[in-house]
């Protein structure tokens, strides 16, 4: 039998670990977790222990070990959870498109809204810029639910990684008091009210690391 094996950071800051582990989740696939805290003098060689990059989240499936949020999803996607994509050709692009624009872009958000789950900071972290990456993810949000959301109450309407990808920002949205109305509050609270995510919600409130500052 194949084992599976995910390495992450802390619970609390880390938004690049939630998002396969959330996918993960969501799948019912069983897998083990190596849980690594970030920003202390050990951590860096203890990640190269398992991920050439010194980064999280890493995933070991027997002998391969794949690192990168993204190619985690897309590697357990074509192994075992197909559903994670739409089935629809455009569908399946767009999921991928706003997929990969969530990995590279956002720069604003992530610097002045990191991911904290334990706080609440309401009215902070509205730098210059922010609103605009609000915008643009909120559009993204709507477009998809109204476009491909039929049959659910996802972005395409049955939860795919493009959801995982997402479901961060949900975390940042909710610590920073962000207001959303209509479709894109619907959908947030649907991400916000998944059992996986409350419990890494649950996990995250019971850990006792402090980082000074995080842009994970």
């Amino acid at each position: 039998m194949s084992t599976l094996t995910l390495v992450i950071g802390n619970k609390n800051y880390s938004s690049w670990s939630l998002r396969p582990w959330l996918a993960m989740k969501q799948a019912g696939l069983d897998f083990a977790e190596v849980r690594i805290p970030l920003d202390t003098p050990e951590t860096h060689a203890r990640i190269l222990q398992y991920s050439p990059t010194g980064r999280v989240p890493v995933l070991i499936h027997d002998d391969l070990t794949v690192w990168d949020s993204l190619a985690i999803c897309e590697y357990l996607a074509e192994q075992f959870a197909g559903h994670w994509l739409p089935e629809d050709r455009a569908a399946r692009a767009i999921a991928r498109s706003i997929s990969a624009e969530m990995h590279s872009g956002f720069s604003n958000l992530r610097q002045h809204m990191p991911m904290d789950c334990r706080a609440r900071l309401p009215g902070q972290g509205r730098a210059p810029g922010v609103q605009s990456d609000i915008d643009r993810i909120t559009e993204i949000w709507r477009t998809c639910r109204q476009q491909f959301g039929t049959g659910g109450n996802f972005l395409f309407g049955q939860f795919t990684f493009a959801d995982a990808m997402y479901a961060p920002v949900v975390s940042r949205f909710v610590t920073y008091g962000v207001e959303l109305d209509g479709i894109a509050k619907a959908y947030a609270d649907a991400v916000w009210a998944l059992l996986s995510m409350q419990e890494w919600v649950a996990a995250a409130e019971a850990e006792s690391e402090y980082l000074a500052e995080s842009k994970l």
